[in-house]
């Protein structure tokens, strides 16, 4: 039986490999510690099907250095100090640390974790984690500190095409077809930036059009795409990547103020066995990021379902969670505090370090203090409704908008406080 396509045109060397230039490309980080083959331990972190399997493969062929897997979903601490043990008799003097390879590091207990820090703090193991999940919030952070961080994109349009050209051309099967990509959008759209995805739908709906006559054309439409995967939506799904749609369904509902399917699309997580903790970190991120100003308390309840599931287990765990989830799609929405940081960060970025005005900086010492530092600095609490006009940006910067409101009930008070106190500066 044939090998899987997303399998048959998995790259094994840096030069086949899409996507992740910034981390890959030349002169790119990650590529420089390759190229020198000095690697240190590191985490990459990213959505399914972006390749992070794929690179800590490559790695280990460039470097000619024994590779381990473990799966964090199937391994316990007896197999990672097995692999350990294997790997410490296997290093030779100078040669580099064999590399040790955990997929869904984020799944590992803090048990599992602890049996790393020895490993990887003596060098016996150059640990590669791959993770879904935001590391800060499944990762101890001893075995993070001892680690790089690499954030993984999904794959835009023109990495996603260039690997659709090179399976339709090189792989061994779909060359030997008369295959026409004659629309693009639909398999780009139900990928959703996922190579793995992508290439299972290819090979669905080649798999579905062909015909007795293997000199007959496959003409790859939108209308052929759509067709094949409502008839078997979950053909191509063969690793659960599913759960990132309905995920993504079940906080577009909330934002949207659909209670009714914001329910529907948890039922279904929970049919599928997803993990509480999942939805509970998306209900507090829904919370801060839809709902914001418009409602605080979300945030509150959000937070409240999380702990209450921690306590509560599984399947109580679920009430609370509904809970949560009927609130925040019931609650009124804003997103200027999601906006507001966003535009902070980017007036960061074309700004770069803009100085501390002197009357906001600390002097504990007596020579800050005779180089003007906190000089003329007005205490809000000695001024009456505690307020007092004063500058608290860089001066470069001094009259920059960044908080806009959103005039929901709840925010619209916000807003009038600050028209009170700072006048001009705060109309729209």
């Amino acid at each position: 039986m044939s090998k899987p396509l997303a399998e048959r045109m998995r790259p094994w060397r840096l030069e086949d490999y899409v996507g992740q230039q910034q981390l890959v490309g030349e002169g790119a980080v990650l590529r420089k510690m390759i190229d020198s083959g000095h690697l240190s331990s590191f985490i990459l972190w990213g959505p399914p099907g972006v390749g992070k399997t794929t690179l800590a493969q490559i790695i280990a062929n460039k470097l000619e250095t024994p590779f381990y897997t473990l799966s964090a979903v199937t391994s316990g601490v007896k197999d990672v100090r097995d692999v350990i043990e294997r790997a410490q008799k296997e290093r030779f003097f100078n040669s580099a640390s064999p590399i040790l390879f955990i997929d869904e590091i984020h799944r590992f207990s803090k048990s599992q974790q602890d049996s790393l820090l020895g490993a990887v703090e003596r060098g016996i193991v150059t640990l590669i984690g791959a993770t879904t999940e935001n590391p800060s919030f499944e990762v101890i952070r001893p075995l993070l500190s001892r680690c790089q961080l690499f954030v993984l994109k999904s794959l835009d349009k023109d990495d996603l095409l260039s690997l659709l050209s090179r399976a339709i051309h090189e792989d061994v099967v779909l060359k030997e077809k008369k295959i026409t990509l004659v629309e693009t959008g639909a398999i780009l759209r139900y990928s959703g930036g996922d190579a793995r995805k992508l290439l299972n739908i290819l090979e669905l709906v080649v798999g579905a059009a062909e015909t007795d006559d293997p000199t007959a054309e496959i003409r790859i439409t939108d209308k052929l795409v759509e067709s094949r995967l409502q008839l078997n939506p979950l053909a191509y799904d063969k690793d659960g990547e599913m759960h990132y749609d309905i995920i993504s369904a079940f906080i577009k509902s909330i934002r949207g103020s659909d209670p009714d399917a914001a329910l529907y699309w948890m039922a279904r997580m929970i049919a599928g066995g997803e993990d509480p903790k999942f939805i509970a970190r998306r209900l507090i991120i829904s919370a801060a990021e839809d709902i914001g100003l418009a409602n605080p308390n979300a945030l509150l309840m959000a937070n409240a379902a999380f702990d209450a599931v921690m306590k509560l287990g599984w399947p109580e765990g679920r009430i609370p969670l509904a809970e949560a989830c009927v609130y925040l799609a019931t609650s009124p929405k804003s997103n200027s505090a999601y906006l507001g940081i966003g535009e902070a960060q980017a007036l960061v970025e074309r700004t770069g370090n803009q100085p501390v005005p002197l009357h906001l900086r600390n002097a504990p010492t007596k020579l800050m203090a005779q180089l003007g530092y906190h000089d003329g600095y007005l205490y809000s609490h000695d001024f009456e409704d505690h307020f007092v006009l004063q500058q608290y940006l860089p001066d470069g910067i001094r009259d920059v908008r960044i908080w806009h409101a959103q005039h929901t009930p709840s925010e619209e008070k916000l807003y009038q406080r600050m028209l009170k106190d700072w006048g001009e500066r705060y109309k729209d």
